[in-house]
């Protein structure tokens, strides 16, 4: 099913940031704001929820210290002991102090890496998946605002000219 939406261009992360806060103002919806570099306070000012990506990142390294606790213990207590430096392998809290640099590192590992993997998948960021940006110059020097269509297109257009866009265009979406 497609829709119509409308394109607001802007030249400057300020205007934009501003142009945002009025349209939210004014009670409309943005569907999404695509820009050349992240924007600060712009995720605030569009109302979105904070992300969820640190409470993974947390549970992603209590996973790592997780496996490097029974890996280290299985290899170096249970499966192969060995006499190092006249200090035998008898028990894993014995020899716990010698394996904090494995865990710390296996913490970070399995947090960085599965964190990244989350966010590529929660963001559908897949191989060989097709571009959804309407415009290729908000990758190098303009700031694009869609706002959907109900029957307000001539009033979304003052608005947004009020708000200083220096471009507007009106196109038809297809929904996913």
């Amino acid at each position: 099913m497609a829709s119509k939406v409308i394109h607001a261009f802007y030249d400057d992360d300020d205007v934009l940031m501003l142009a945002v806060k009025r349209v939210k103002a004014a009670k409309l919806h943005i569907e999404e704001v695509y820009c050349p570099f992240p924007v600060h306070g712009l995720d605030k000012a569009m109302g979105l929820a904070p992300t969820r990506l640190a409470i993974t990142a947390f549970l992603y390294g209590c996973v790592g210290i997780t496996v490097a606790t029974l890996m280290m213990n299985y290899i170096m207590i249970e499966d192969w002991p060995q006499d190092i430096g006249g200090k035998p392998s008898f028990s894993y809290l014995e020899n716990m102090p010698a394996f904090v640099p494995i865990m710390f590192e296996l913490t970070v590992f399995f947090a960085a890496h599965l964190m990244v993997i989350t966010f590529y998948l929660r963001s559908r960021l897949w191989p060989f998946k097709e571009a959804e940006n309407p415009d290729v110059r908000t990758t190098d020097d303009h700031f694009l605002m869609e706002i959907e269509i109900h029957d307000n297109e001539q009033e979304l257009r003052d608005l947004l000219i009020d708000t200083g866009a220096v471009e507007i265009n009106v196109s038809e979406k297809n929904s996913h």
